[in-house]
Protein backbone atom coordinates (compact mmCIF):
# COMPACT_ATOMS: atom_id res chain seq x y z
CA UNK A 1 0.00 0.00 0.00
CA UNK A 2 1.42 3.47 -0.78
CA UNK A 3 1.92 5.54 2.14
CA UNK A 4 0.57 9.14 2.74
CA UNK A 5 3.48 11.03 2.99
CA UNK A 6 3.18 14.45 1.13
CA UNK A 7 5.55 17.10 0.80
CA UNK A 8 4.95 20.39 0.20
CA UNK A 9 7.67 21.34 -2.89
CA UNK A 10 8.81 24.67 -4.62
CA UNK A 11 7.49 24.66 -8.15
CA UNK A 12 10.80 26.55 -9.32
CA UNK A 13 12.98 23.92 -7.74
CA UNK A 14 13.32 20.02 -9.26
CA UNK A 15 12.58 16.84 -7.62
CA UNK A 16 14.36 13.74 -8.22
CA UNK A 17 12.72 10.60 -7.23
CA UNK A 18 15.02 7.66 -6.83
CA UNK A 19 13.14 3.92 -6.51
CA UNK A 20 14.65 1.99 -4.21
CA UNK A 21 13.87 -1.83 -5.04
CA UNK A 22 14.61 -3.91 -1.63
CA UNK A 23 14.61 -7.42 -0.91
CA UNK A 24 16.39 -8.36 2.01
CA UNK A 25 18.55 -5.54 2.93
CA UNK A 26 17.69 -5.09 6.67
CA UNK A 27 21.27 -4.57 7.35
CA UNK A 28 22.03 -1.73 4.95
CA UNK A 29 18.47 -0.07 4.12
CA UNK A 30 18.89 2.83 6.82
CA UNK A 31 21.93 3.67 5.39
CA UNK A 32 21.12 3.79 2.47
CA UNK A 33 18.34 6.04 2.85
CA UNK A 34 21.08 7.99 5.00
CA UNK A 35 23.17 8.78 2.05
CA UNK A 36 20.41 9.41 -0.58
CA UNK A 37 19.60 12.21 1.96
CA UNK A 38 23.16 13.63 1.70
CA UNK A 39 21.52 14.61 -1.51
CA UNK A 40 18.85 16.90 -0.44
CA UNK A 41 19.75 20.75 -0.74
CA UNK A 42 18.34 24.29 -1.61
CA UNK A 43 18.64 23.21 -5.29
CA UNK A 44 17.27 19.60 -5.41
CA UNK A 45 14.06 18.17 -4.00
CA UNK A 46 13.83 14.39 -3.50
CA UNK A 47 11.18 11.78 -3.22
CA UNK A 48 12.57 8.65 -1.83
CA UNK A 49 10.05 4.97 -3.02
CA UNK A 50 11.10 2.47 -1.37
CA UNK A 51 9.61 -0.92 -2.77
CA UNK A 52 9.93 -3.99 -0.61
CA UNK A 53 9.82 -7.03 -3.04
CA UNK A 54 8.55 -9.52 -0.15
CA UNK A 55 11.44 -9.37 2.01
CA UNK A 56 11.97 -12.47 4.31
CA UNK A 57 13.94 -10.48 6.44
CA UNK A 58 12.95 -7.34 8.27
CA UNK A 59 12.97 -4.70 5.90
CA UNK A 60 9.88 -3.79 5.45
CA UNK A 61 9.37 -3.01 9.53
CA UNK A 62 12.72 -0.76 8.82
CA UNK A 63 11.45 0.50 5.51
CA UNK A 64 7.92 1.51 6.88
CA UNK A 65 10.22 2.87 10.68
CA UNK A 66 12.45 5.21 8.54
CA UNK A 67 8.81 6.36 6.27
CA UNK A 68 7.77 7.64 9.71
CA UNK A 69 10.62 9.84 10.15
CA UNK A 70 11.15 10.93 7.15
CA UNK A 71 8.70 12.87 5.17
CA UNK A 72 10.45 12.42 1.85
CA UNK A 73 10.22 8.24 2.33
CA UNK A 74 7.15 6.38 0.97
CA UNK A 75 7.16 2.91 0.95
CA UNK A 76 5.38 0.30 -1.13
CA UNK A 77 5.34 -3.32 -0.81
CA UNK A 78 4.64 -6.50 -2.99
CA UNK A 79 2.83 -9.36 -1.22
CA UNK A 80 4.61 -11.97 -4.02
CA UNK A 81 8.01 -11.82 -4.77
CA UNK A 82 8.49 -10.87 -8.20
CA UNK A 83 11.95 -9.39 -8.97
CA UNK A 84 14.20 -6.07 -8.86
CA UNK A 85 12.80 -5.22 -12.49
CA UNK A 86 9.33 -5.60 -11.01
CA UNK A 87 9.67 -3.49 -8.23
CA UNK A 88 11.45 -0.76 -10.10
CA UNK A 89 8.14 -0.62 -12.10
CA UNK A 90 6.46 -0.38 -9.35
CA UNK A 91 8.19 2.54 -8.06
CA UNK A 92 8.28 4.29 -11.54
CA UNK A 93 4.38 4.02 -11.77
CA UNK A 94 4.22 5.54 -8.15
CA UNK A 95 6.87 8.45 -8.76
CA UNK A 96 5.75 11.93 -8.83
CA UNK A 97 9.57 13.53 -9.14
CA UNK A 98 10.87 15.46 -12.27
CA UNK A 99 13.33 13.40 -13.01
CA UNK A 100 13.13 9.44 -11.86
CA UNK A 101 16.61 6.78 -11.03
CA UNK A 102 17.09 3.88 -9.23
CA UNK A 103 19.05 3.33 -6.33
CA UNK A 104 20.01 -0.13 -5.06
CA UNK A 105 19.87 -0.38 -1.62
CA UNK A 106 22.71 -2.63 -1.34
CA UNK A 107 24.95 0.76 -1.99
CA UNK A 108 27.01 -0.89 -4.69
CA UNK A 109 26.70 2.65 -6.28
CA UNK A 110 27.03 6.22 -4.07
CA UNK A 111 23.94 8.25 -4.52
CA UNK A 112 25.85 11.46 -4.48
CA UNK A 113 27.24 10.50 -8.11
CA UNK A 114 23.37 11.72 -8.69
CA UNK A 115 24.43 14.81 -8.64
CA UNK A 116 26.37 14.32 -11.97
CA UNK A 117 23.82 12.30 -13.61
CA UNK A 118 21.20 15.23 -13.14
CA UNK A 119 23.75 17.87 -15.32
CA UNK A 120 22.98 16.88 -18.40
CA UNK A 121 18.75 16.65 -17.60
CA UNK A 122 18.93 20.24 -16.49
CA UNK A 123 20.62 21.93 -18.99
CA UNK A 124 18.46 19.91 -21.34
CA UNK A 125 21.23 17.94 -23.20
CA UNK A 126 19.64 14.67 -22.57
CA UNK A 127 16.30 12.77 -21.70
CA UNK A 128 18.05 9.74 -20.51
CA UNK A 129 21.42 9.50 -18.50
CA UNK A 130 23.44 6.49 -17.45
CA UNK A 131 25.83 6.13 -14.85
CA UNK A 132 29.09 4.53 -16.17
CA UNK A 133 31.25 2.01 -14.12
CA UNK A 134 33.72 1.70 -17.03
CA UNK A 135 34.50 5.41 -18.30
CA UNK A 136 36.62 6.28 -15.07
CA UNK A 137 40.01 5.33 -15.30
CA UNK A 138 41.22 5.93 -11.53
CA UNK A 139 41.42 3.68 -8.60
CA UNK A 140 38.62 0.97 -8.55
CA UNK A 141 37.64 -1.93 -6.20
CA UNK A 142 38.72 -4.79 -8.31
CA UNK A 143 35.58 -6.56 -9.29
CA UNK A 144 34.43 -10.83 -10.44
CA UNK A 145 36.50 -11.21 -14.21
CA UNK A 146 34.00 -13.17 -15.48
CA UNK A 147 31.02 -10.73 -13.90
CA UNK A 148 32.84 -7.72 -15.68
CA UNK A 149 33.21 -9.38 -18.96
CA UNK A 150 29.80 -10.73 -18.97
CA UNK A 151 28.57 -6.70 -18.52
CA UNK A 152 30.76 -5.59 -21.27
CA UNK A 153 29.81 -8.87 -23.50
CA UNK A 154 26.07 -7.66 -22.81
CA UNK A 155 26.72 -4.14 -23.45
CA UNK A 156 28.40 -4.73 -27.07
CA UNK A 157 25.79 -6.98 -28.23
CA UNK A 158 23.07 -4.49 -26.92
CA UNK A 159 24.72 -1.84 -28.83
CA UNK A 160 24.64 -3.67 -32.30
CA UNK A 161 21.28 -4.12 -31.67
CA UNK A 162 20.05 -0.96 -30.49
CA UNK A 163 23.03 1.14 -32.39
CA UNK A 164 23.75 3.10 -29.19
CA UNK A 165 27.17 3.61 -28.16
CA UNK A 166 27.32 2.84 -24.37
CA UNK A 167 29.55 1.59 -22.48
CA UNK A 168 27.78 0.03 -19.64
CA UNK A 169 24.14 -1.13 -20.80
CA UNK A 170 23.62 -3.12 -17.10
CA UNK A 171 24.37 -0.64 -14.99
CA UNK A 172 21.72 0.75 -12.08
CA UNK A 173 22.45 3.91 -12.48
CA UNK A 174 19.90 4.91 -15.00
CA UNK A 175 18.14 8.73 -14.48
CA UNK A 176 15.15 9.57 -17.10
CA UNK A 177 12.64 12.02 -17.47
CA UNK A 178 9.78 11.01 -15.27
CA UNK A 179 7.42 11.81 -18.44
CA UNK A 180 9.41 9.25 -20.63
CA UNK A 181 9.79 6.92 -18.24
CA UNK A 182 5.98 6.52 -17.29
CA UNK A 183 4.85 6.61 -20.97
CA UNK A 184 6.72 3.11 -21.71
CA UNK A 185 5.14 -0.27 -21.12
CA UNK A 186 7.76 -1.76 -19.25
CA UNK A 187 7.64 -6.32 -19.28
CA UNK A 188 10.68 -7.94 -17.59
CA UNK A 189 10.64 -8.63 -14.01
CA UNK A 190 14.14 -9.04 -13.06
CA UNK A 191 17.25 -8.73 -14.50
CA UNK A 192 16.26 -8.45 -17.93
CA UNK A 193 15.28 -4.53 -17.07
CA UNK A 194 18.21 -3.45 -17.76
CA UNK A 195 18.53 -4.25 -22.04
CA UNK A 196 14.82 -4.12 -22.33
CA UNK A 197 14.54 -0.31 -20.77
CA UNK A 198 17.48 0.09 -22.68
CA UNK A 199 16.22 -0.51 -26.48
CA UNK A 200 12.82 1.35 -25.56
CA UNK A 201 14.72 4.30 -25.01
CA UNK A 202 16.68 3.55 -28.50
CA UNK A 203 13.20 3.33 -30.37
CA UNK A 204 11.96 6.64 -28.70
CA UNK A 205 14.77 8.37 -30.30
CA UNK A 206 16.07 9.72 -26.94
CA UNK A 207 19.14 11.63 -26.41
CA UNK A 208 21.66 9.39 -24.16
CA UNK A 209 24.03 10.90 -21.90
CA UNK A 210 26.86 8.81 -19.85
CA UNK A 211 28.54 9.69 -16.76
CA UNK A 212 31.38 8.39 -15.27
CA UNK A 213 30.44 6.88 -11.37
CA UNK A 214 32.50 4.84 -8.60
CA UNK A 215 31.23 1.47 -8.30
CA UNK A 216 32.37 -0.87 -5.36
CA UNK A 217 31.12 -4.37 -5.95
CA UNK A 218 29.83 -6.14 -3.39
CA UNK A 219 30.83 -10.33 -3.39
CA UNK A 220 28.23 -12.93 -3.29
CA UNK A 221 29.07 -14.11 0.61
CA UNK A 222 27.78 -10.31 0.95
CA UNK A 223 24.35 -10.85 -0.68
CA UNK A 224 24.80 -10.08 -4.87
CA UNK A 225 21.67 -11.62 -6.00
CA UNK A 226 22.66 -11.42 -9.89
CA UNK A 227 23.65 -15.10 -11.31
CA UNK A 228 25.01 -16.55 -14.60
CA UNK A 229 20.86 -17.30 -15.45
CA UNK A 230 20.18 -14.03 -15.46
CA UNK A 231 23.36 -13.21 -18.05
CA UNK A 232 21.21 -15.48 -20.18
CA UNK A 233 17.85 -13.90 -19.41
CA UNK A 234 19.81 -10.76 -20.52
CA UNK A 235 21.00 -12.04 -23.95
CA UNK A 236 17.65 -12.98 -24.26
CA UNK A 237 15.74 -9.91 -24.13
CA UNK A 238 18.53 -7.90 -26.18
CA UNK A 239 17.50 -10.02 -28.95
CA UNK A 240 13.43 -9.98 -28.30
CA UNK A 241 13.19 -6.36 -26.86
CA UNK A 242 15.67 -5.09 -30.08
CA UNK A 243 15.75 -7.15 -33.04
CA UNK A 244 12.82 -6.00 -34.65
CA UNK A 245 14.31 -2.76 -34.84
CA UNK A 246 18.22 -3.32 -35.01
CA UNK A 247 19.98 -2.08 -38.03
CA UNK A 248 19.53 -3.68 -41.31
CA UNK A 249 22.73 -5.85 -41.26
CA UNK A 250 22.14 -7.47 -37.79
CA UNK A 251 18.46 -8.18 -38.90
CA UNK A 252 19.55 -10.07 -41.98
CA UNK A 253 22.53 -12.09 -39.98
CA UNK A 254 19.68 -13.11 -37.71
CA UNK A 255 17.40 -14.10 -40.51
CA UNK A 256 20.20 -15.79 -41.39
CA UNK A 257 20.48 -18.03 -38.76
CA UNK A 258 16.53 -18.91 -38.66
CA UNK A 259 16.61 -19.38 -42.40
CA UNK A 260 19.55 -21.75 -41.48
CA UNK A 261 17.76 -23.01 -38.73
CA UNK A 262 14.87 -23.72 -40.71
CA UNK A 263 16.45 -25.35 -43.55
CA UNK A 264 18.25 -27.83 -41.52
CA UNK A 265 14.93 -28.64 -39.96
CA UNK A 266 13.36 -28.92 -43.45
CA UNK A 267 15.70 -31.35 -44.47
CA UNK A 268 15.80 -33.56 -41.01
CA UNK A 269 12.08 -33.73 -41.07
CA UNK A 270 11.84 -34.69 -44.93
CA UNK A 271 13.90 -37.59 -44.12
CA UNK A 272 12.08 -38.97 -40.70
CA UNK A 273 9.15 -39.00 -42.44
CA UNK A 274 10.29 -40.61 -45.48
CA UNK A 275 11.72 -43.27 -43.14
CA UNK A 276 8.60 -43.90 -41.67
CA UNK A 277 7.13 -44.94 -45.39
CA UNK A 278 5.31 -41.53 -46.18
CA UNK A 279 5.40 -40.61 -50.10
CA UNK A 280 8.00 -38.27 -51.41
CA UNK A 281 5.36 -35.65 -52.41
CA UNK A 282 4.15 -36.18 -48.54
CA UNK A 283 7.44 -36.14 -46.86
CA UNK A 284 8.33 -32.87 -48.83
CA UNK A 285 4.89 -30.72 -48.59
CA UNK A 286 4.78 -32.09 -44.86
CA UNK A 287 8.56 -31.04 -43.70
CA UNK A 288 8.20 -27.90 -45.99
CA UNK A 289 5.14 -26.89 -44.08
CA UNK A 290 6.97 -27.77 -40.35
CA UNK A 291 9.72 -26.15 -41.92
CA UNK A 292 7.29 -22.72 -42.19
CA UNK A 293 6.21 -23.25 -39.07
CA UNK A 294 9.58 -23.36 -37.17
CA UNK A 295 10.60 -20.21 -39.52
CA UNK A 296 7.71 -18.37 -38.10
CA UNK A 297 8.16 -18.90 -34.46
CA UNK A 298 11.72 -18.39 -34.42
CA UNK A 299 10.68 -14.88 -35.94
CA UNK A 300 8.31 -13.90 -33.70
CA UNK A 301 10.73 -15.20 -30.85
CA UNK A 302 13.84 -13.51 -31.39
CA UNK A 303 13.44 -11.21 -34.49
CA UNK A 304 10.34 -9.29 -35.33
CA UNK A 305 7.34 -8.47 -33.36
CA UNK A 306 4.52 -10.74 -33.01
CA UNK A 307 1.29 -8.49 -34.15
CA UNK A 308 3.13 -5.29 -34.65
CA UNK A 309 0.62 -4.26 -36.88
CA UNK A 310 -2.24 -7.17 -37.20
CA UNK A 311 -3.90 -9.24 -35.35
CA UNK A 312 -2.64 -13.14 -35.05
CA UNK A 313 -5.22 -14.06 -37.80
CA UNK A 314 -4.02 -11.38 -40.39
CA UNK A 315 -0.50 -12.06 -39.58
CA UNK A 316 -0.31 -15.36 -40.34
CA UNK A 317 -2.69 -14.93 -42.97
CA UNK A 318 0.37 -12.57 -44.51
CA UNK A 319 2.66 -15.44 -43.45
CA UNK A 320 1.36 -18.05 -45.38
CA UNK A 321 1.12 -15.61 -48.84
CA UNK A 322 4.60 -14.93 -48.51
CA UNK A 323 5.68 -18.48 -48.35
CA UNK A 324 3.32 -19.63 -51.18
CA UNK A 325 4.89 -16.65 -53.34
CA UNK A 326 8.17 -17.26 -52.71
CA UNK A 327 7.53 -21.23 -52.73
CA UNK A 328 6.06 -20.50 -56.26
CA UNK A 329 8.95 -17.84 -57.34
CA UNK A 330 11.29 -20.43 -56.09
CA UNK A 331 10.23 -22.63 -58.89
CA UNK A 332 9.74 -20.36 -61.17
CA UNK A 333 13.68 -19.45 -61.01
CA UNK A 334 14.86 -22.94 -60.97
CA UNK A 335 13.09 -24.48 -63.51
CA UNK A 336 13.91 -21.03 -65.88
CA UNK A 337 17.39 -20.95 -64.73
CA UNK A 338 17.95 -24.45 -65.82
CA UNK A 339 15.92 -24.07 -69.29
CA UNK A 340 18.31 -21.46 -70.41
CA UNK A 341 21.39 -23.98 -69.86
CA UNK A 342 22.38 -23.41 -66.01
CA UNK A 343 22.82 -26.83 -64.08
CA UNK A 344 20.58 -27.66 -61.54
CA UNK A 345 22.38 -26.72 -58.52
CA UNK A 346 23.19 -24.01 -59.56
CA UNK A 347 19.65 -23.33 -60.68
CA UNK A 348 18.52 -24.19 -57.20
CA UNK A 349 21.24 -22.40 -55.15
CA UNK A 350 20.54 -19.14 -57.20
CA UNK A 351 17.04 -19.49 -56.09
CA UNK A 352 17.67 -20.51 -52.99
CA UNK A 353 19.71 -16.89 -52.61
CA UNK A 354 16.38 -14.65 -54.11
CA UNK A 355 14.20 -16.67 -51.71
CA UNK A 356 16.15 -15.82 -48.46
CA UNK A 357 16.05 -11.86 -49.64
CA UNK A 358 12.79 -12.07 -50.06
CA UNK A 359 11.80 -13.68 -47.88
CA UNK A 360 13.33 -11.66 -45.27
CA UNK A 361 11.68 -8.35 -47.27
CA UNK A 362 8.29 -10.07 -47.09
CA UNK A 363 8.60 -10.95 -43.46
CA UNK A 364 9.95 -7.30 -42.32
CA UNK A 365 7.74 -4.71 -44.89
CA UNK A 366 4.86 -7.41 -44.90
CA UNK A 367 4.42 -9.82 -42.15
CA UNK A 368 5.67 -7.90 -39.34
CA UNK A 369 5.38 -4.38 -40.78
CA UNK A 370 6.67 -1.76 -37.57
CA UNK A 371 4.41 0.91 -36.71
CA UNK A 372 5.93 4.31 -36.14
CA UNK A 373 7.06 5.47 -32.58
CA UNK A 374 6.12 8.81 -32.22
Amino acid sequence: MPSSNVIERSATVPTLTLVVPTYDEEAMLALCIDRILELRSEDLQLEIIIVDDCSNDDSLAVARKLEQQIPEVRVLHHQVNQGKGAAVRTGFQNATGDFVGIQDADLEYHPIEYQKLLEPLLNDKADVVFGSRYLRQDDRKVQYFWHSWMNKALTFVSNMMTNLDLSDMETCYKLFRREFIQSIDLKENRFGFEPEVVAKVAQHGCRVWESAIHYEPRSFEEGKKITWKDGVRALYCIFHYSAHTAPLPMQLIIYLFIGGLSAVSNIAIFGALFAFGFDISLAVAGAYIAAAFINYMLCIAILFRHKARWNTQAEIFFYLLTVSIMGGLDLVITLSLAGWGLSPLWSKTTATIFGFIGNFMLRKYLVFPERQIK
